[in-house]
């Protein structure tokens, strides 16, 4: 599955905007729609934080 993908798939799953997830990140919300359009991708400690907050790998 595509990182976009999975991260519109986990924002849905816990009843989240993109404002909320962005906001429990420490980013922008332009920044998780530009992860979910393919336009950029979370860098590696990013993705560690969703994955231990949201099981990104499970």
């Amino acid at each position: 599955m595509k990182i976009s993908l999975k991260i519109k798939e986990i924002r849905k799953q816990h009843d989240l905007t993109q404002e909320e997830l962005a906001t429990r990140l420490l980013v922008t919300r332009q920044t998780v729609s530009n992860w979910e359009n393919d336009k950029c991708y979370p860098d590696i400690e990013t993705l560690v934080m969703i994955s231990d907050k949201y099981g990104f790998f499970r």
